[in-house]
């Protein structure tokens, strides 16, 4: 994702020149990462939010300043808002369900954070997250999904960067231990042994 700020950077400038075009390739960059964030949000009503933040942001382009990474926080930052909106609308309390509790008190095999960063691409593995408790989630998402350094992520949830960066790890660290423990688990039901989820094949 970081590789392609300049790319993005770029793209924006042209965009806020009237480029509809450049608009485009900075949506297709964006895009993704953003949806990825908004399902660990708000699941199924992803779409919708990432649509009217997009709108919002086509809106509002004139008036942001900044490069590639910079463009990132601040569609990140628009959607956020718009996904808090839903929420509060919907009166949702993130909550864990029995069978997510059930996997957190599986035994498993040691797994590191970066199998749990490697696994974040998967469905089960966005469930996992929207169990995490809501700043850890927030944060792992943003870091890992949109892939903001962390000063940026600190900037669109509104924290101090000691603060965002404790809540990534601690959520990194049980998504961790969640994501062994489903190995486990499947590991049964499966003719190729254990494997935790995320390990190559």
């Amino acid at each position: 994702m970081r590789a392609r700020d300049g790319e993005l950077g770029a793209a924006v400038a042209r965009a806020q020149d009237g480029d509809e075009t450049a608009f485009a390739v900075a949506y297709r960059i964006v895009q993704p990462g953003l949806l990825g964030y908004l399902r660990g949000l708000v699941g199924e009503e992803a779409e919708d939010v990432a649509a009217d933040a997009w709108l919002e942001i086509a809106r509002d382009l004139g008036r942001f300043r900044g490069d590639g990474a910079g463009f990132r926080g601040w569609t990140a930052t628009i959607a956020r808002h718009r996904a808090l909106d839903l929420l509060r609308r919907q009166r949702i309390r993130p909550r864990s369900t029995t069978l997510e509790q059930d996997v957190l008190d599986l035994p498993g095999p040691h797994s590191t954070h970066e199998q749990a960063l490697e696994s974040l691409s998967t469905e089960r593995a966005l469930e996992l997250v929207r169990a995490l408790p809501r700043d850890q989630a927030e944060a792992v998402l943003l870091r890992v999904v949109v892939g903001l350094d962390g000063p940026a992520v600190a900037r669109v949830l509104g924290k101090r960067p000691g603060a965002v960066r404790t809540a990534a790890y601690r959520g990194l660290k049980r998504l961790a231990r969640q994501l062994g423990a489903a190995g486990t688990a499947d590991a049964g039901v499966t003719d190729d042994g254990p494997r935790t989820l995320g390990e190559s094949e």
